[in-house]
């Protein structure tokens, strides 16, 4: 197993050698685009998509851009500025079909609880439900939200992903937070 490269070489390294480096970009970034798609998609199946088509996106755009472009390049914010598009764009392709969430994309199979029935729904129901508040947030909140506390992006990439000012960033994580505090759960609402 190799050693994961360091994030802030990469820029360079993207410069001086695109098809060496950008394995290790992969690297370094796609578990973390991967936790926030599955936040922002609610299925598994679409969040490794979503890292997919964000990869092959963004090896199309570094192809285009000069060396000195890619060696100025913020990698992380700018991976998830095409992440979220993509995520955007799956949205609004999947509000014209219905939801086909199941169970079997909620649990992994390689999770030992897996085999405990009740353990299973019980996790799956809350799964869904801080899934289904935070599909209540208005999209910048979600964002955001999704970003600072599921991926661990600092409010600079987060910034730099969606295109709002540091503080515009810090005020829709406050506000998301807060809000999704408030969501009543499905109980809540049916009783």
């Amino acid at each position: 197993m190799q050693p994961t490269p360091n994030p802030e070489s990469l820029p360079g390294r993207l410069a001086d050698d695109l098809d060496g480096a950008f394995a290790d970009v992969v690297r370094v970034y796609q578990d973390g685009i991967y936790s926030g798609a599955v936040q922002l998609t609610r299925d598994r199946h679409d969040a490794e998509d979503v890292v997919q088509e964000t990869f092959v996106r963004a090896y199309r755009a570094l192809q285009r851009y000069p060396a000195r472009r890619r060696a100025e390049l913020r990698l992380g914010g700018w991976l998830w500025t095409i992440a979220l598009d993509v995520c955007r764009n799956r949205h609004r392709a999947r509000s014209r079909r219905p939801d086909e969430t199941t169970l079997a994309v909620l649990v992994d199979p390689s999770d030992p609880a897996a085999d405990d029935p009740a353990a299973v729904l019980d996790g799956a129901a809350e799964i869904e439900e801080w899934r289904r508040r935070l599909a209540d947030l208005p999209e910048p909140q979600r964002n955001a939200v999704v970003l600072r506390h599921v991926v661990g992006l600092g409010y600079d990439e987060i910034a730099a992903a969606t295109g709002r000012p540091v503080g515009t960033v810090k005020a829709d994580v406050h506000r998301g937070i807060r809000r999704l505090e408030r969501i009543p759960t499905v109980e809540e609402v049916t009783s």
